[in-house]
């Protein structure tokens, strides 16, 4: 079976933004994409008005994935589109639909007032469960988002792409989060942006009143540390650029910082099996809701 970059489409702004960027990435990856629908009840107020003669609550459901198709053909040409409809819970129907997608993009609504998303129940719960990468996009995400300005100061997505970044746990490095962070700013043809966070020990205080820099010496050993972790990388995409990045502070919060001026936020989330709660890990979590940029994450071991 042909792997392909799979969305979930509801009508929504933030669907339809999805699927404009699952066509971008379709495009950089020859892949094909695949709109899945899933069907649930009309909501009360279709319900309560009637219908036009031709068109049935079926003829309803149909058209949604229907027109984002049509549209998605028009607006990205040799883009090949598919659709497919889905019944059950939105949420088990888009955990299955991934079992056999290279990608699964989904739409989260922008908040108001401020950057970032408002991931909702669904999202988080099929980020928690789905072991395919799963990228989300904010509604309004427009292609010249993700790429500098051109020199009159003006959006363009004819001009370069921003960098990638990749929050990286260099205690516990995971290829599978790695490669797919390389992978995507060589697409792009882009810088990758690795971001290290690191505090010290509460305890550390007394070295200081002491006289003792424990803080310039973990500088200097965590950034040693990020270094040979990505020597190997650097080995393997010699045309990627990469920036290091290694600082104190708050993981989530450098890394909503970084994600201003990316084209995609790469993060890791831990493969948990157990069936009680839903885990995606505190990090990646505030980066999924704060993030200007989408998001993938990238289920690991």
């Amino acid at each position: 079976m042909p792997r392909t970059i799979t969305v979930g489409v509801d009508g929504s702004p933030e669907s339809r933004a999805a699927a404009e960027w699952a066509a971008r990435e379709a495009r950089l990856r020859d892949l094909p994409v695949k709109l899945v629908h899933v069907r649930q009840p009309l909501p009360e107020p279709t319900v309560q008005v009637p219908l036009p003669d031709d068109e049935t609550p079926q003829h309803w459901y149909e058209r949604i994935p229907r027109e984002a198709a049509e549209g998605l053909r028009l607006r990205h040409p040799g883009v090949e589109v598919s659709t497919e409809q889905r019944a059950g819970t939105p949420a088990d129907a888009l955990v299955d639909a991934a079992r056999d997608a290279e990608l699964l993009v989904l739409g989260s609504r922008a908040l108001s007032g401020i950057g970032g998303f408002l991931v909702g129940s669904v999202g988080q719960a099929v980020v928690a469960r789905t072991e395919a990468p799963v990228v989300l996009v904010r509604a309004g995400e427009q292609a010249a988002d993700e790429h500098v300005m051109d020199p009159a100061g003006i959006p363009s997505a004819a001009t370069a792409f921003r960098p990638v970044v990749l929050g990286l746990d260099t205690g516990h490095p995971d290829d599978t989060v790695l490669a797919f962070a390389f992978e995507e700013a060589q697409r792009r043809g882009t810088a990758l942006h690795a971001v290290q966070v690191w505090n010290l020990p509460p305890y550390s205080v007394y070295d200081l009143v002491a006289g003792v820099d424990l803080h310039a010496e973990a500088a200097r050993r965590w950034a040693a540390e990020l270094t040979g972790v990505l020597r190997p990388w650097r080995q393997k995409y010699p045309d990627v650029e990469v920036v290091e990045t290694s600082r104190t502070g708050s993981p989530a919060a450098r890394l909503v910082d970084a994600a201003r001026d990316a084209s995609l936020v790469v993060v890791g989330r831990r493969i948990r099996r157990s069936p009680f709660g839903v885990h995606i890990g505190s990090v990646t979590h505030a980066v999924l809701h704060h993030s200007t940029a989408p998001v993938a994450v990238v289920a690991h071991d």
